[in-house]
């Protein structure tokens, strides 16, 4: 189904998109575009830097970049929840496999202490207001509750072929 489009794997910081965005690259062939090596990359900067030095609506104009960059090629792309938000993200999704990484704001939360990269932000107040874009643009959404990222991935495969 998506083999000659490129995959993108969107959900809210803390979803595993990374995780199973490389797994599924993996199983496909395919390279993988992640926003955060590429901010690191284009601007030296992590995401909670950018958004620190420069603000948010910098960070979140710069990970759309990313993403409008990234579907000119067929490959996986994992998309920063704030994309979601843009018209022009969501248009130019329609030419991607869309793949949502959904879980309750608590998982999110508990995941996001791990990591010192993402911006401070309310998991609860970021569903509530992204859950809608996410419906409109999903092909396949998967809930990361309780699945393993190989189960996710697989369930992912299995759509995309």
């Amino acid at each position: 189904m998506a083999r000659n489009k490129p995959v993108v794997v969107v959900g809210l910081m803390g979803a595993g998109k990374t995780t199973v965005a490389v797994l599924v690259a993996q199983a496909l062939g395919l390279p993988l575009s992640d926003s955060d090596p590429y901010l690191r990359q284009r601007y030296g900067k992590s995401a909670a830097e950018i958004a620190a030095t420069e603000g948010a609506d910098v960070l979140h104009e710069r990970e759309a970049e990313h993403v409008l960059d990234a579907l000119g090629h067929v490959q996986v792309v994992t998309a920063a929840a704030s994309v979601i938000e843009r018209p022009e993200v969501r248009q130019a999704l329609r030419k991607a496999f869309v793949i949502w990484l959904d879980t309750t704001p608590e998982v999110l939360a508990e995941r996001m202490k791990s990591s010192d990269h993402r911006p401070g932000f309310d998991p609860a107040v970021m569903k509530a207001r992204r859950d809608p874009y996410f419906r409109e643009v999903a092909d396949l959404r998967l809930d990361v509750t309780t699945a393993l990222p190989q189960e996710l991935a697989d369930k992912a495969l299995d759509a995309i072929r």
